[in-house]
């Protein structure tokens, strides 16, 4: 099963792929969206436009997003909405059944502990995906909701899942939350 993580952000929003084969996770792909100029339309339709050349190079099972986190600033809020918008409107242009998870759920499905740090998260998906080097911080994220939304799938819907992706099934793009 292929799981596209995404963690949105008008600055940088974080892209991972990772296979999930019986209990052995591996990374497809990985990156960072860093849109140029000003405007905010202009940024959105890239990160958009990025995010569905990813989805069309690696043809992805199953998408998920982390959840909008707020804090004291309402303002930053709204704004990364727009960012998780291009990006659902990139799975759902795509067919790709998305779902939300949990930032709390995504540190404790690759640290075991909701409140880790953002080095804490980079160390253990690069352990995790046995990689060289710890991943960017937004690719990190990316990867580790990759690997939540992954592990929350059923196992008997991962075959099923996959099997009908790579015969080009797909269903409208749905969007639940995942719990940890």
């Amino acid at each position: 099963m292929r799981t596209l993580g995404i963690d949105p952000g008008l600055r940088a929003t974080g892209f991972g792929v990772v296979d999930l084969v019986g209990s052995r996770l591996v990374r497809v792909a990985g990156g960072v969206i860093r849109p140029g100029g000003d405007c905010l339309a202009s940024r959105l339709a890239e990160i958009m436009e990025r995010l569905e050349a990813v989805i069309s190079e690696t043809r992805p099972d199953h998408a998920a997003l982390e959840a909008v986190f707020v804090s004291r600033n309402p303002r930053s809020a709204l704004l990364l909405g727009h960012a998780r918008g291009a990006a659902l409107t990139a799975c759902g242009r795509a067919g790709i059944p998305t779902a939300e998870c949990a930032p709390a759920a995504v540190k404790v499905a690759v640290t075991g502990y909701g409140r880790a740090s953002k080095d804490q998260v980079q160390r253990m998906v690069q352990r995790l995906l046995g990689l060289g080097k710890p991943p960017a911080s937004d690719e990190a994220d990316a990867l580790a909701v990759a690997i939540c939304h992954g592990h929350s799938l059923p196992a008997r819907g991962r075959a099923s899942d996959s099997a009908s992706a790579r015969r080009g099934r797909r269903g409208r793009g749905e969007t639940r939350e995942v719990r940890g």
